[in-house]
């Protein structure tokens, strides 16, 4: 038995065909869940863990009316829904300067707009159902410090995390939400943004703990918040980074005595 079970739940991860949203299939699979990953294309394998497999659902997260059919298809098929993973996002780098209006646009609508449509969705499920459900958003530290060429997107994920807080007030005790806020994580796309090996590790050895995450730690995190060992955990913000960005300055700053200048 899994050290947390979740074999009696049933759960939807958006986006959940690679990458991030993969590894969080595969932690509620690990946990004896059975699981649902929805995107707009099917993934190039299956998400599977010790032979147990995702089922994959074509659906257009952008399109509200879809949603609510796919969820109610989920329910119906599956008798409840119990955790819903909103992780499906993303943004190309660009400065706002030089940005298209409109595609910023869809920007905020995938990051922010999607996720609650599929909240909303999954909330009408969940309300109805004995023990309600579990509602995390895919946060990113983009959405708490500047985020220079991927603004539109920091400000979606800043949004997301205020939306969460808003939920869990509004939908307590029935559906607990949450937001895991995450630093960088290795994923088979990695190489595109930070280059080779040598790129990555270098990229991770800014991280206080030295590298980055793995997508099954955010998976742990999101089984965690949706298990009974996380009820009474609503409203808040899991920072799963590393411990965050080391402060420039740091670097920056030449001093003999390691303690002179220190502020408090």
């Amino acid at each position: 038995m899994p050290a947390t079970d979740l074999s009696e739940q049933v759960a939807l991860v958006t986006g959940g065909t690679r990458g991030v949203g993969a590894g969080i299939a595969r932690a509620f699979l690990a946990a004896g869940a059975q699981v649902v990953v929805c995107a707009r294309r099917p993934p190039d394998a299956p998400v599977e863990v010790d032979g147990r497999t995702a089922r994959f659902l074509r659906l257009d997260l952008r399109d509200p009316s879809a949603v609510r059919e796919g969820f109610d298809q989920v329910a119906q098929e599956y008798g409840r829904l119990d955790a819903l993973v909103n992780n499906a996002g993303g943004t190309p780098f660009g400065l706002l300067g030089d940005a298209d209006p409109v595609r910023q646009a869809r920007i905020v609508e995938l990051n922010l707009v999607a996720p609650l449509s599929a909240s909303l969705a999954a909330y009408q499920v969940m309300r109805r159902q004995k023990g309600g459900g579990s509602i995390s958003m895919i946060g990113s530290v983009s959405g708490t410090r500047p985020s220079p060429g991927t603004a539109a997107y920091g400000a979606a994920k800043a949004g997301l995390d205020n939306l969460a807080r808003s939920m869990a007030v509004e939908w307590a005790p029935e559906v607990r939400v949450n937001t895991v806020v995450l630093g960088m994580v290795r994923t088979e796309l990695s190489h595109l943004h930070y280059g080779d090996e040598a790129g990555i590790a270098a990229v991770g050895r800014t991280v206080p703990l030295g590298r980055l995450a793995e997508p099954a730690e955010v998976g742990d995190a999101c089984v965690f918040l949706a298990s009974d060992r996380a009820r009474y955990i609503s409203g808040a913000s899991l920072h799963v980074h590393g411990g965050g960005e080391r402060p420039a300055f740091l670097d920056a700053a030449t001093v003999n005595n390691p303690h002179e200048g220190e502020q408090t």
